[in-house]
This record gives structure tokens, sequence and C-alpha cells, in this order.
């Protein structure tokens, strides 16, 4: 997935399964814009299948954001 070097890279923390989702925490730098962060989350939501669970924004600038998508189990039919 290119992204254009102008976008600050999110910080990848941890990818956990729990129940039918997997979740990923992105650590967003402050500094970030705002457009700069849509085009993050959007391009993980486009290529990844990712969809916004929860956005923590902090007063100093910094963004938490953990993104979640739905485990898919292939079910034994023989």
């Amino acid at each position: 997935m290119p992204m254009s070097t102008d976008v600050p890279q999110p910080t990848f923390r941890r990818l956990t399964a729990v129940l039918d989702y997997s979740y990923l925490v992105l650590h967003l730098p402050r500094g970030t814009s705002r457009n700069a962060a849509r085009q993050i989350l959007t391009e993980h939501a486009e290529y990844g299948g990712w969809e916004l669970d929860r956005l923590r924004l902090y007063p100093d600038g910094r963004r938490d954001v953990r993104l979640r998508r739905k485990i898919i189990r292939a079910t034994k039919t023989m």
C-alpha cells in the first residue's frame, strides 16, 4: 500500500483477536493534520477492510485510533 511522503507514518502497536473482531491500534503523532489522518484511515478502510472502532484526540494533538475488522472463520461443510 503506497503512501505519499508528505503524510506522517502512524506507529503500529498491536494486533489482537477478541471474539469475532481483530483490532489494530494506531498512534498518530501530534502535528498530523486532519486531512493526513483522514487519508491514513481511508487507506486502511479501503485496502485493509478496517473500520473505525474508537478515536481519542488528546489536548496536545496526538490521536489514538482503534480500528477493527471482522474475523471470517471457515466452517467445515462435510
